[in-house]
């Protein structure tokens, strides 16, 4: 087999459950803005077809993926220099995942450990599509031969399935036709953390409005929610290796390396020594900067429903343009028909 040469082009999405959060911003959209440019064709999406994977008010849905699109676009998201899209818009990323359903194998899904984390000790009732949604997500990447990924720490096991998806059907087939896709892993504020328990991710599901920045939040709620983020007694250290062990202040501290786009050695070089007094109103200040103009554009854009179905389906229609003669020639390998 003679190895093709892929591309360079990046795919990502956000599921639209809940509201955006800093986690979702800093951990996905402010890397997927940077990756805009000349080395890549950036691909970006908002995955509705994942969030029905458990219950979903119809409504909400629909108004959940118009914020998440206007949150993309109010961060720099350039719909002329990406695609950007709603993935339901887009049947073929459906079409193709029925054939990787029948080339993933299901001991490759039962290891999956996101599956094991959502479905507790109640797997059995939950849903087929909350079980097999990882062929889907290969799927999503796989039918624009995206070559990277940027993804979360947390999703890296779902690149890996989807390279091993990739080389199953390119050994079963004969044909070096998909890529083995990469994952882009870099940054300190790729896993935010939530702002009263430092163990756990940030999650737009959290109890408490107090454990998260919504990308919503005016200028003063995201103030207050800083200064009164959980610390600990210690003055902030020195040297990186000093946080291990103070899982709210690694958390802090990521959060101002990645929004003001500093390493964490260089914040400890500022900040080291310091105590919380110090450092909890500079961080408020820091994110009220970066994030209300955020804020305040999301809103502007949501007021125009249309404006953002509109610009969602000619983005669909650019994807559909890559996508088409890629299922196609799925198609034609695999022996299926296509019209």
């Amino acid at each position: 087999m003679t190895a093709p040469t892929f591309p360079p082009r990046v795919f990502s999405g956000i599921k639209p459950s809940g509201g955006l959060t800093l986690g979702n911003y800093l951990g996905a959209i402010k890397p997927w803005v940077g990756m805009q440019g000349p080395s890549y064709q950036t691909i970006y999406c908002v995955v509705d077809l994942h969030a029905i994977t458990v219950w979903q008010e119809p409504a909400e849905l629909a108004d959940g993926t118009r914020e998440i699109a206007a949150g993309m676009l109010a961060a720099g998201i350039d719909p002329e220099k990406s695609i950007l899209f709603n993935q339901a818009r887009v049947p073929e990323h459906t079409q193709l995942a029925w054939i990787f359903n029948c080339v993933a194998r299901v001991g490759w899904m039962n290891r999956m450990t996101q599956f094991k984390d959502k479905a507790g000790e109640n797997a059995e009732a939950v849903s087929l599509g909350l079980y097999a949604y990882p062929s889907l997500m290969a799927a999503d990447i796989l039918l624009y031969h995206a070559t990277h990924v940027p993804v979360g720490e947390d999703q890296k096991q779902h690149v890996e399935l989807t390279r091993d998806i990739a080389a199953k059907f390119n050994h079963d087939f004969g044909r070096e036709f998909f890529p083995l896709t990469e994952a882009v892993i870099e940054g300190p504020g790729m896993r935010i953390m939530n702002l009263r328990d430092g163990t756990k991710k940030m999650s737009k599901s959290g109890e408490s409005d107090m454990e998260r920045i919504n990308m919503l939040d005016d200028a003063d709620t995201i103030a207050k929610k800083f200064k009164k983020a959980k610390s600990d007694p210690e003055p902030l250290p020195e040297e990186v290796s000093a946080l291990a062990g103070r899982p709210e202040a690694k958390n802090l501290v990521a959060i101002y390396a990645s929004l003001s786009d500093q390493s964490t050695e260089a914040v400890l070089a500022e900040f080291g020594g310091e105590g919380w007094g110090k450092f909890k109103p500079a961080l408020a200040d820091l994110a009220v900067e970066k994030l209300a103009p955020i804020s305040g554009e999301m809103r502007r854009l949501m007021d125009d429903k249309a404006e953002i179905d509109s610009m969602l389906e000619r983005g669909a229609e650019r994807a559909r343009e890559i996508a088409r003669p890629i299922l196609r020639e799925t198609y034609e390998i695999v022996g299926l028909q296509y019209s």
